[in-house]
């Protein structure tokens, strides 16, 4: 079963170049780690942005706005509501609030969320 092309773009005309330089590089880089800055994409607080503060079981994890940021309160939500965005700052499992809310000051996460193109189009919605 499988392909009768080998990985080499010579040897398979149906493979592109840029398919096999895609492939080489990096594959997944927007893991499900505490820290990561999420976007809520389904349910009552849909549109508002989160951060993943512990992992639950493979498709749960707890997420924390702060509330006094960006209005979402600590609560666990399953992985498929969430849209994963490059931004992660270093934390602990489990965090507190004021951790959280000091590690998004810190690195200026929030405002380098609202400079990005994804930011600023749900910004101007």
């Amino acid at each position: 079963f499988g392909s009768r092309c080998s990985s080499s773009a010579a040897a398979c005309p149906s493979k592109s170049a840029s398919y096999l330089e895609a492939m080489s590089g990096k594959m997944y880089t927007r893991f499900v780690q505490p820290g990561r800055l999420a976007l809520i994409t389904f349910g009552p607080c849909a549109g508002k942005m989160c951060t993943i503060v512990d992992i639950v079981d493979q498709k749960r994890v707890v997420v924390d706005g702060p509330e006094s940021v960006t209005g979402v309160r600590r609560h666990m939500m399953p992985i498929k509501r969430l849209s994963l965005t490059d931004f992660h700052m270093q934390m602990r499992r489990g965090a507190r609030e004021k951790t959280l809310k000091k590690a998004l000051e810190k690195g200026e996460t929030m405002k380098k969320w609202s400079e990005t193109a994804w930011g600023k189009k749900l910004a101007a919605r």
